[in-house]
């Protein structure tokens, strides 16, 4: 019976211990947006809304309640083209958008269009 019970508690601590962090990913998402069309990667319009998906990389607690936040954006626009980006912030339970966001395009990736290889090219 005491080994169920270790066993037990030493199932269960390991989810106890996750502190719970803001939940603020719709901030650096948009500043996302915005950053891609501002820089002439892809305007706003053309991505497929319904397909972005947004990871949780890593949160820090810092002085005061505020949270530096790493989230990883995955953007695909309505030819299926594809853009990520890392982003960076402060953000608290109250604000998502405590600081400014910092965004970075770590990869584009374009549906290449099918080439006739049969095709002959005069000289």
């Amino acid at each position: 019976m005491k080994k169920l019970l270790i066993v037990t508690l030493l199932a269960i601590l390991p989810i106890l211990s996750f502190a719970k962090v803001p939940d603020c990913d719709s901030w650096p998402m948009q500043m996302s947006t915005t950053w891609l069309q501002k820089t002439g990667i892809v305007s706003i319009e053309d991505l497929d809304k319904s397909k972005i998906q947004s990871t949780l990389l890593a949160s820090e607690k810092k002085a005061k309640g505020l949270y530096t936040q790493i989230y990883h954006f995955i953007f695909y626009d309505k030819k299926g083209n594809i853009y990520e980006t890392i982003t960076k912030n402060d953000a608290s339970f109250e604000e998502c958008s405590e600081t400014g966001v910092d965004v970075y395009l770590i990869s584009k990736s374009y549906i290449n269009k099918r080439v006739n290889i049969n095709k002959r090219v005069n000289k």
